[in-house]
Protein backbone atom coordinates (compact mmCIF):
# COMPACT_ATOMS: atom_id res chain seq x y z
CA UNK A 1 0.00 0.00 0.00
CA UNK A 2 1.54 3.38 -1.02
CA UNK A 3 2.48 5.76 1.78
CA UNK A 4 0.08 8.72 2.16
CA UNK A 5 1.46 12.25 2.01
CA UNK A 6 0.54 15.00 4.49
CA UNK A 7 -2.09 16.45 2.17
CA UNK A 8 -3.89 13.10 1.83
CA UNK A 9 -3.70 12.49 5.59
CA UNK A 10 -5.20 15.92 6.27
CA UNK A 11 -8.01 15.28 3.79
CA UNK A 12 -8.87 12.01 5.53
CA UNK A 13 -8.77 13.73 8.92
CA UNK A 14 -11.08 16.48 7.69
CA UNK A 15 -13.66 13.94 6.47
CA UNK A 16 -13.45 12.04 9.78
CA UNK A 17 -13.93 15.20 11.88
CA UNK A 18 -16.77 16.48 9.66
CA UNK A 19 -18.56 13.15 10.14
CA UNK A 20 -18.07 13.28 13.93
CA UNK A 21 -19.51 16.82 14.02
CA UNK A 22 -22.55 15.70 11.99
CA UNK A 23 -23.07 12.67 14.22
CA UNK A 24 -22.77 14.57 17.51
CA UNK A 25 -26.02 16.18 18.74
CA UNK A 26 -25.46 19.84 19.64
CA UNK A 27 -26.42 20.90 23.18
CA UNK A 28 -24.73 22.48 26.19
CA UNK A 29 -23.10 19.23 27.28
CA UNK A 30 -21.46 18.68 23.88
CA UNK A 31 -20.81 22.31 22.98
CA UNK A 32 -17.16 22.39 24.12
CA UNK A 33 -16.44 19.07 22.36
CA UNK A 34 -17.93 20.33 19.07
CA UNK A 35 -16.05 23.60 19.51
CA UNK A 36 -12.77 21.71 19.82
CA UNK A 37 -13.59 19.61 16.74
CA UNK A 38 -14.42 22.69 14.66
CA UNK A 39 -11.18 24.34 15.77
CA UNK A 40 -9.23 21.24 14.65
CA UNK A 41 -11.12 21.32 11.34
CA UNK A 42 -10.24 24.97 10.81
CA UNK A 43 -6.53 24.31 11.45
CA UNK A 44 -6.45 21.36 9.04
CA UNK A 45 -8.10 23.41 6.29
CA UNK A 46 -5.58 26.19 6.84
CA UNK A 47 -2.75 23.71 6.31
CA UNK A 48 -4.29 22.47 3.05
CA UNK A 49 -4.93 26.03 1.81
CA UNK A 50 -1.34 27.14 2.54
CA UNK A 51 0.78 27.87 -0.56
CA UNK A 52 2.70 24.91 -1.96
CA UNK A 53 6.41 24.58 -1.31
CA UNK A 54 9.04 24.20 -4.01
CA UNK A 55 8.27 20.55 -4.55
CA UNK A 56 4.60 21.25 -4.97
CA UNK A 57 5.32 23.96 -7.54
CA UNK A 58 3.21 26.99 -8.17
CA UNK A 59 4.11 30.27 -6.62
CA UNK A 60 1.56 33.03 -6.14
CA UNK A 61 0.97 35.64 -8.83
CA UNK A 62 3.18 38.71 -8.36
CA UNK A 63 0.87 41.72 -8.51
CA UNK A 64 2.22 45.21 -7.93
CA UNK A 65 -0.40 47.27 -6.14
CA UNK A 66 -1.11 50.64 -7.70
CA UNK A 67 -3.57 53.44 -7.16
CA UNK A 68 -5.77 54.25 -4.18
CA UNK A 69 -7.45 50.83 -3.83
CA UNK A 70 -7.43 47.36 -5.43
CA UNK A 71 -10.46 45.43 -6.68
CA UNK A 72 -10.45 41.81 -7.88
CA UNK A 73 -13.03 40.38 -10.29
CA UNK A 74 -14.06 36.95 -8.97
CA UNK A 75 -16.19 34.41 -10.78
CA UNK A 76 -16.26 31.21 -12.81
CA UNK A 77 -14.73 31.14 -16.30
CA UNK A 78 -16.42 32.95 -19.21
CA UNK A 79 -18.83 35.26 -17.38
CA UNK A 80 -17.43 38.46 -18.90
CA UNK A 81 -14.76 39.53 -16.40
CA UNK A 82 -12.31 40.52 -19.14
CA UNK A 83 -14.97 42.49 -21.00
CA UNK A 84 -15.88 44.34 -17.80
CA UNK A 85 -12.23 45.12 -17.06
CA UNK A 86 -11.75 46.56 -20.54
CA UNK A 87 -14.88 48.72 -20.20
CA UNK A 88 -13.95 50.12 -16.79
CA UNK A 89 -10.20 50.62 -17.23
CA UNK A 90 -7.31 51.18 -19.60
CA UNK A 91 -6.55 47.44 -19.72
CA UNK A 92 -6.64 45.31 -22.85
CA UNK A 93 -7.53 41.88 -21.48
CA UNK A 94 -7.94 39.15 -24.10
CA UNK A 95 -11.57 38.22 -24.77
CA UNK A 96 -12.74 34.93 -26.26
CA UNK A 97 -15.89 32.75 -25.95
CA UNK A 98 -14.13 29.85 -24.22
CA UNK A 99 -13.07 29.11 -20.65
CA UNK A 100 -9.72 30.14 -19.14
CA UNK A 101 -8.92 32.90 -21.62
CA UNK A 102 -7.23 34.69 -18.72
CA UNK A 103 -4.29 32.60 -17.51
CA UNK A 104 -2.59 35.25 -15.41
CA UNK A 105 -3.52 38.49 -13.63
CA UNK A 106 -4.45 41.37 -15.92
CA UNK A 107 -4.42 44.77 -14.16
CA UNK A 108 -6.16 47.97 -15.21
CA UNK A 109 -6.71 51.41 -13.68
CA UNK A 110 -10.18 52.96 -13.38
CA UNK A 111 -10.21 56.73 -12.89
CA UNK A 112 -13.25 57.88 -10.91
CA UNK A 113 -13.87 60.97 -8.78
CA UNK A 114 -10.17 61.88 -8.83
CA UNK A 115 -9.22 58.40 -7.58
CA UNK A 116 -7.16 55.82 -9.42
CA UNK A 117 -8.58 52.39 -8.62
CA UNK A 118 -6.73 49.24 -9.66
CA UNK A 119 -8.94 46.42 -10.99
CA UNK A 120 -7.53 42.91 -11.42
CA UNK A 121 -8.88 40.27 -13.80
CA UNK A 122 -7.84 36.82 -12.58
CA UNK A 123 -8.45 33.30 -13.95
CA UNK A 124 -11.95 32.00 -13.29
CA UNK A 125 -12.43 30.06 -10.06
CA UNK A 126 -13.69 26.47 -10.23
CA UNK A 127 -14.59 23.82 -7.65
CA UNK A 128 -11.78 22.86 -5.24
CA UNK A 129 -9.90 26.07 -6.09
CA UNK A 130 -8.77 26.31 -2.46
CA UNK A 131 -6.99 22.99 -2.98
CA UNK A 132 -5.10 24.33 -5.98
CA UNK A 133 -7.34 23.20 -8.85
CA UNK A 134 -7.21 25.56 -11.86
CA UNK A 135 -4.41 27.61 -10.22
CA UNK A 136 -6.95 28.32 -7.48
CA UNK A 137 -4.42 28.93 -4.70
CA UNK A 138 -2.64 31.60 -6.72
CA UNK A 139 -5.95 33.30 -7.56
CA UNK A 140 -7.07 33.20 -3.93
CA UNK A 141 -3.79 34.76 -2.79
CA UNK A 142 -4.57 37.75 -5.04
CA UNK A 143 -8.16 37.88 -3.77
CA UNK A 144 -7.00 38.00 -0.15
CA UNK A 145 -4.95 41.14 -0.83
CA UNK A 146 -7.89 43.09 -2.29
CA UNK A 147 -9.78 46.05 -0.83
CA UNK A 148 -12.99 45.02 -2.62
CA UNK A 149 -14.30 42.01 -4.55
CA UNK A 150 -16.71 42.02 -7.46
CA UNK A 151 -18.25 38.54 -7.38
CA UNK A 152 -19.56 37.93 -10.90
CA UNK A 153 -21.72 35.52 -12.79
CA UNK A 154 -23.77 35.80 -15.96
CA UNK A 155 -27.45 35.13 -16.61
CA UNK A 156 -26.70 31.49 -17.48
CA UNK A 157 -24.70 30.86 -14.29
CA UNK A 158 -26.66 32.68 -11.58
CA UNK A 159 -26.09 29.83 -9.09
CA UNK A 160 -22.39 30.70 -9.27
CA UNK A 161 -22.95 33.63 -6.88
CA UNK A 162 -23.70 31.11 -4.15
CA UNK A 163 -20.92 28.66 -5.09
CA UNK A 164 -18.32 31.46 -5.35
CA UNK A 165 -19.36 32.84 -1.95
CA UNK A 166 -19.09 29.39 -0.37
CA UNK A 167 -15.70 28.78 -1.99
CA UNK A 168 -14.37 32.10 -0.64
CA UNK A 169 -15.79 31.44 2.83
CA UNK A 170 -14.18 27.99 2.87
CA UNK A 171 -10.89 29.66 1.97
CA UNK A 172 -10.97 31.94 5.02
CA UNK A 173 -12.32 35.00 3.19
CA UNK A 174 -15.18 36.64 5.06
CA UNK A 175 -17.42 38.61 2.70
CA UNK A 176 -19.21 41.79 3.81
CA UNK A 177 -18.45 41.04 7.47
CA UNK A 178 -16.56 43.13 10.00
CA UNK A 179 -13.39 41.96 11.81
CA UNK A 180 -14.36 40.41 15.12
CA UNK A 181 -14.04 42.47 18.27
CA UNK A 182 -11.82 40.05 20.17
CA UNK A 183 -8.59 41.02 21.91
CA UNK A 184 -6.10 38.24 22.78
CA UNK A 185 -3.22 39.14 25.08
CA UNK A 186 -0.74 36.30 25.59
CA UNK A 187 0.84 35.84 29.05
CA UNK A 188 3.64 33.74 30.48
CA UNK A 189 1.46 32.13 33.16
CA UNK A 190 -1.95 32.25 34.80
CA UNK A 191 -3.99 30.15 32.38
CA UNK A 192 -6.91 31.39 30.28
CA UNK A 193 -8.87 34.38 31.58
CA UNK A 194 -12.05 35.29 29.66
CA UNK A 195 -13.44 38.83 29.90
CA UNK A 196 -16.81 39.94 28.52
CA UNK A 197 -19.45 42.41 29.65
CA UNK A 198 -22.25 40.53 27.86
CA UNK A 199 -23.74 37.05 28.04
CA UNK A 200 -22.13 34.89 25.38
CA UNK A 201 -23.79 32.14 23.34
CA UNK A 202 -20.94 29.77 24.21
CA UNK A 203 -19.60 28.79 27.63
CA UNK A 204 -16.21 29.80 29.04
CA UNK A 205 -15.26 26.11 28.90
CA UNK A 206 -15.86 26.11 25.13
CA UNK A 207 -13.78 29.27 24.68
CA UNK A 208 -10.93 27.63 26.64
CA UNK A 209 -11.13 24.42 24.58
CA UNK A 210 -10.93 26.40 21.32
CA UNK A 211 -8.04 28.51 22.65
CA UNK A 212 -6.08 25.38 23.59
CA UNK A 213 -6.56 23.94 20.09
CA UNK A 214 -4.79 27.06 18.84
CA UNK A 215 -1.97 26.48 21.39
CA UNK A 216 -3.04 29.23 23.74
CA UNK A 217 -2.63 28.15 27.34
CA UNK A 218 -2.01 31.50 29.05
CA UNK A 219 -3.91 34.54 27.82
CA UNK A 220 -6.46 37.24 28.60
CA UNK A 221 -9.26 36.91 26.03
CA UNK A 222 -11.62 39.88 25.82
CA UNK A 223 -14.87 39.36 23.89
CA UNK A 224 -16.34 42.74 22.98
CA UNK A 225 -19.34 41.38 21.07
CA UNK A 226 -21.64 38.36 21.14
CA UNK A 227 -20.08 35.47 19.22
CA UNK A 228 -21.01 31.94 18.14
CA UNK A 229 -18.57 29.02 17.90
CA UNK A 230 -17.61 29.65 14.27
CA UNK A 231 -16.89 33.32 14.94
CA UNK A 232 -14.75 32.40 17.95
CA UNK A 233 -12.70 30.05 15.80
CA UNK A 234 -12.26 32.84 13.24
CA UNK A 235 -11.01 35.14 16.00
CA UNK A 236 -8.26 32.68 16.98
CA UNK A 237 -7.34 31.82 13.39
CA UNK A 238 -4.45 33.60 11.67
CA UNK A 239 -5.66 33.32 8.07
CA UNK A 240 -9.09 35.00 8.06
CA UNK A 241 -9.51 38.20 6.06
CA UNK A 242 -12.55 40.49 5.91
CA UNK A 243 -13.32 42.01 2.50
CA UNK A 244 -16.39 43.91 1.24
CA UNK A 245 -17.96 42.66 -1.98
CA UNK A 246 -20.40 43.62 -4.72
CA UNK A 247 -22.50 40.87 -6.33
CA UNK A 248 -22.92 41.25 -10.07
CA UNK A 249 -24.97 39.50 -12.76
CA UNK A 250 -23.61 40.18 -16.26
CA UNK A 251 -25.07 39.72 -19.77
CA UNK A 252 -28.57 40.73 -18.67
CA UNK A 253 -29.33 41.69 -22.27
CA UNK A 254 -29.40 37.94 -22.99
CA UNK A 255 -31.60 36.98 -20.01
CA UNK A 256 -34.45 34.70 -21.11
CA UNK A 257 -35.16 33.39 -17.59
CA UNK A 258 -35.36 36.68 -15.68
CA UNK A 259 -38.13 35.59 -13.28
CA UNK A 260 -36.30 32.38 -12.27
CA UNK A 261 -33.01 34.26 -11.90
CA UNK A 262 -34.58 36.91 -9.63
CA UNK A 263 -35.63 34.11 -7.24
CA UNK A 264 -32.11 32.64 -7.26
CA UNK A 265 -30.39 35.92 -6.33
CA UNK A 266 -32.87 36.99 -3.62
CA UNK A 267 -30.58 35.69 -0.87
CA UNK A 268 -27.94 38.26 -1.85
CA UNK A 269 -28.47 41.90 -0.94
CA UNK A 270 -28.21 44.54 -3.64
CA UNK A 271 -27.24 42.40 -6.62
CA UNK A 272 -26.37 44.64 -9.57
CA UNK A 273 -27.49 43.60 -13.03
CA UNK A 274 -25.36 44.81 -15.93
CA UNK A 275 -24.37 44.15 -19.50
CA UNK A 276 -20.69 44.97 -19.85
CA UNK A 277 -20.88 44.43 -23.61
CA UNK A 278 -23.75 46.93 -23.97
CA UNK A 279 -22.44 49.38 -21.30
CA UNK A 280 -25.65 48.88 -19.30
CA UNK A 281 -25.46 49.48 -15.53
CA UNK A 282 -21.79 50.53 -15.49
CA UNK A 283 -22.48 54.00 -14.05
CA UNK A 284 -24.32 52.49 -11.10
CA UNK A 285 -21.53 49.93 -10.66
CA UNK A 286 -18.95 52.73 -10.38
CA UNK A 287 -21.10 54.46 -7.75
CA UNK A 288 -21.36 51.23 -5.75
CA UNK A 289 -17.59 50.66 -6.01
CA UNK A 290 -16.95 54.13 -4.56
CA UNK A 291 -19.49 53.55 -1.78
CA UNK A 292 -18.14 50.12 -0.83
CA UNK A 293 -14.51 51.30 -0.79
CA UNK A 294 -15.56 54.13 1.57
CA UNK A 295 -13.24 56.62 -0.10
CA UNK A 296 -13.36 60.41 0.11
CA UNK A 297 -11.61 63.19 -1.81
CA UNK A 298 -9.77 65.90 0.09
CA UNK A 299 -8.11 68.77 -1.79
CA UNK A 300 -4.84 70.15 -0.47
CA UNK A 301 -4.55 73.94 -0.57
CA UNK A 302 -0.94 75.01 -0.53
CA UNK A 303 0.46 77.99 1.36
CA UNK A 304 -0.31 81.39 -0.25
CA UNK A 305 -2.67 79.67 -2.68
CA UNK A 306 -6.38 80.38 -3.16
CA UNK A 307 -8.70 77.42 -2.36
CA UNK A 308 -8.92 75.15 -5.43
CA UNK A 309 -9.47 71.58 -6.58
CA UNK A 310 -6.05 71.00 -8.16
CA UNK A 311 -4.47 68.64 -5.60
CA UNK A 312 -6.80 65.74 -4.71
CA UNK A 313 -5.80 63.19 -2.07
CA UNK A 314 -7.85 60.00 -1.66
CA UNK A 315 -8.33 58.59 1.85
CA UNK A 316 -10.79 56.41 3.79
CA UNK A 317 -13.82 58.25 5.12
CA UNK A 318 -12.99 57.64 8.80
CA UNK A 319 -9.59 59.35 8.53
CA UNK A 320 -8.74 62.45 10.51
CA UNK A 321 -6.82 65.44 9.20
CA UNK A 322 -3.88 64.12 11.21
CA UNK A 323 -4.05 60.79 9.32
CA UNK A 324 -4.22 62.71 6.03
CA UNK A 325 -1.20 64.84 6.95
CA UNK A 326 0.87 61.76 7.80
CA UNK A 327 -0.15 60.10 4.53
CA UNK A 328 1.36 63.06 2.69
CA UNK A 329 4.65 62.43 4.52
CA UNK A 330 6.43 62.59 7.85
CA UNK A 331 8.53 65.54 6.72
CA UNK A 332 5.40 67.42 5.62
CA UNK A 333 3.77 66.75 9.01
CA UNK A 334 6.56 68.34 11.03
CA UNK A 335 5.62 71.49 12.98
CA UNK A 336 1.98 71.45 11.84
CA UNK A 337 -0.65 71.54 14.57
CA UNK A 338 -3.90 72.78 13.00
CA UNK A 339 -5.62 73.27 9.65
CA UNK A 340 -7.94 75.61 7.79
CA UNK A 341 -10.84 74.17 5.81
CA UNK A 342 -13.16 75.44 3.09
CA UNK A 343 -16.39 74.24 1.46
CA UNK A 344 -17.55 70.85 2.80
CA UNK A 345 -17.37 70.68 6.63
CA UNK A 346 -16.55 74.37 7.09
CA UNK A 347 -18.92 76.67 9.01
CA UNK A 348 -17.28 79.62 7.25
CA UNK A 349 -14.49 79.84 4.61
CA UNK A 350 -11.04 79.25 6.07
CA UNK A 351 -12.30 77.92 9.42
CA UNK A 352 -9.41 76.82 11.65
CA UNK A 353 -9.92 73.31 13.04
CA UNK A 354 -8.12 70.65 15.09
CA UNK A 355 -6.16 67.87 13.38
CA UNK A 356 -8.58 65.45 15.06
CA UNK A 357 -11.33 66.66 12.69
CA UNK A 358 -12.72 63.88 10.45
CA UNK A 359 -12.29 64.40 6.70
CA UNK A 360 -15.32 64.77 4.43
CA UNK A 361 -15.68 64.21 0.70
CA UNK A 362 -14.96 67.47 -1.11
CA UNK A 363 -13.21 69.18 1.82
CA UNK A 364 -10.49 71.73 0.97
CA UNK A 365 -7.71 71.89 3.57
CA UNK A 366 -4.53 73.83 4.28
CA UNK A 367 -2.30 72.63 7.11
CA UNK A 368 -0.92 75.30 9.44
Amino acid sequence: MPKLNKYEINKMSIKRIEKEIRDTPYHKATEHHIGRLRAKLSKLKEEIEAPSGKKGGGVGYAVKKQGDATITLVGPPSVGKSTLLNKLTNAKSKIAPYAFTTLTVIPGIMEYRDAKIQILDVPGLIGDAELGKGRGKEVLSVVRGSNLLIIMCDVNKVNALKSMSELLENSGIRINKHPLKVVIEKKLRGGIHIISNMKQEVSNETVEEIAKEFRLTNADITLKEKLDINQLIDAFSQNKVYIPAIYLVNKTDLDKNEEKNIIKIKQFTSVLKISAEKNTGLKELKKQIWKKLELVRVYLVRRNEKPNYKNPIIVKKNCTLDDLMKKIGEEFAQNKNSAKIWKVGAIFPGQEVSLKTKVKDGMLVRFM
